[in-house]
């Protein structure tokens, strides 16, 4: 691969393409009816759908809203995901399927009304969805998806024929579905938050919550203002609070996307995903001039792996030899998180506090979808697919297995980090630009070069819950490979479930 593939923007599309935001901080202690914590589309769904409902919603967000997760995703909004299915059918019966189905497509569509009435121009175009599959023998196993998908009640084939500039030995295709910029979407989502009672306060970052029986929840900021609050709804990918028992649910994962120009007349006319080759996602989304920009999103890793340049140059190259790409315009990376049984946790989790997360890479309808289920369980309403995707739920027959080796990769990673911190290199050995973990006095140190060679040096562990940070030379972070949190290089917390800088230590 040539080096101007890759002299791209580091920077997300959706992020470049649509107007800044600036909501002020909160820097005064205030009573509200519900706090959701977290700006995403989770979080800005439920705040809206709860306004329009007539209660009072405020969001907090930690940075800028739809700036985080939500704003490096791919856009994709489908009720056919990956390989899901089937294995809800046979393992939690057919009727849990049909739910799931019901709930996924009705965020679609929900979109679809939503930003007609509203009259939001975000790009969005109906179009069909397909999980494919390159082996033939791979077939029997996807006809039998397919066959679920249809008992599940959506419009869904399976085609052999598609509009890819490569062959694929099958697909089950779903149709009417979405592709948007889910960024100029919530924009929209969040005037008319504010037109309809709403507030929004960004550079607001939650650090703590307190509660007592009987007693508003009460939230603690960074900026120093506290927030009573009837309820609060977290919505901040990885919850920031321990007690929704969630940590050895939940599975953090990175993945890579690139965006090129194409011709208007090369655009495949539909969305395309497969978990072959460590997974590839394709779509098309406007780009004027007679262009459309192909994102490509695939690599799947686990953060604090490293290998991010050969992840992209990875990419890069199946794009060029697949669809003869010339250059590349964009590239950035999304973080999301599996669960253990494959469906989110959005529900009720204790007294005061609802949680929203586990998008398993379909964050867009389950955002929407969670958005609509919190406000029906805040509001009274009940909605059938509650159960389904209730946070305290038990799923022994899916979850079993899965939750014994999260927990055990958890454990192991206490025990490697431990070896790793008393080898490897020494500071002497960090380039500028780049950093390490070192052993310095009997301690883990995260150590960073600035490019005039003087050295910052931060306590290696995650504030979170202990484990080891790993430097990303690429994306120059540190990252957390246990839960996700993702730190700049003078410690400040960029990405939760961390509330907590690194300690700074002395140089």
């Amino acid at each position: 691969m040539s080096e101007p593939m890759i002299e791209a923007r580091a920077e997300s599309y959706w992020m470049a393409s649509s107007d800044a935001t600036s909501y002020p901080a909160l820097t005064e202690d205030t009573a509200v009816d519900v706090a959701v914590i977290g700006g995403g589309i989770a979080g800005l769904c439920t705040a809206w759908e709860l306004a329009r409902a007539g209660r009072s919603p405020v969001v907090l967000e930690a940075d800028r809203i739809a700036a985080g997760i939500t704003g490096f995703t791919t856009g994709r909004l489908s009720s056919a995901h990956p390989w899901i299915y089937a294995p809800l059918r046979d393992s939690l019966g057919p009727g849990t399927a049909r739910l799931y189905a019901r709930s996924q497509q009705e965020a679609v569509d929900h979109v679809v009304r939503t930003a007609g009435e509203l009259g939001i121009d975000c790009d969005l175009e109906k179009r069909a969805s397909h999980v494919y599959v390159e082996p033939a023998d791979r077939i029997p196993e996807l006809k039998d998806e397919v066959e679920a998908v249809r008992e599940a009640g959506l419009d869904a084939s399976f085609v052999t024929d598609t509009d890819l500039p490569y062959e694929v030995a099958g697909a089950l295709r779903v149709e009417d579905q979405v592709q948007f910029h889910p960024r100029r979407f919530l924009l929209g989502l969040a005037d008319d938050l504010l037109r309809n009672g709403g507030r929004i306060h960004e550079r607001t970052r939650v650090l703590d919550l307190h509660d007592g029986e009987g007693r508003p929840a009460r939230l603690t900021t960074a900026t120093g203002a506290t927030v009573l609050a009837r309820d609060v709804v977290v919505a901040t990918l990885f919850p920031i609070f321990h007690r929704s028992l969630l940590d050895f649910r939940l599975i953090p994962l990175r993945e890579l996307v690139i965006a090129a120009p194409i011709d208007e007349d090369r655009d495949p006319g539909a969305m395309y995903i497969t978990r072959e080759e460590n997974t590839r996602s394709v779509r098309t989304a406007p780009y004027g001039d007679g262009k459309r920009l192909l994102l490509i999103t695939g690599e799947a890793f686990a953060p604090g792996t490293g290998g991010v340049a050969d992840r992209r140059h990875r990419l890069v190259e199946w794009t060029r030899e697949h669809f003869e790409i010339d250059k590349v315009d964009y590239w950035w990376s999304a973080q999301d998180l599996d669960t253990t049984d494959k469906v989110p946790y959005v529900g009720q989790v204790d007294d005061h506090l609802y949680v929203a997360t586990g998008y398993a890479r379909s964050g867009m309808s389950h955002g929407v979808m969670s958005g609509r289920l919190l406000a029906a369980q805040l509001t009274g309403e009940e909605l059938p697919w509650a159960e389904l995707y209730a946070p305290r739920r038990a799923h022994p027959a899916r979850e079993a297995a899965p939750v014994v080796r999260s927990g055990l990769s958890y454990a192991r990673r206490f025990v490697e980090d431990r070896v790793r911190a008393r080898g490897g290199g020494t500071e002497e050995d960090i380039k500028p630009g780049t950093g390490a973990v070192v052993h310095r006095d009997g301690r883990p140190c995260a150590v960073y070069r600035e490019h005039d060679g003087s050295t910052r040096v931060l306590s290696a562990r995650c504030t979170h819950l202990g484990c080891l940070v790993a430097f990303d030379d690429v994306e120059r972070v540190w990252e957390c490979p246990c839960h996700g949190s993702r730190y700049a290089p003078d410690g400040s917390v960029l990405q939760g479930p961390a509330t907590e800088p690194l300690d700074e230590l002395e140089p």
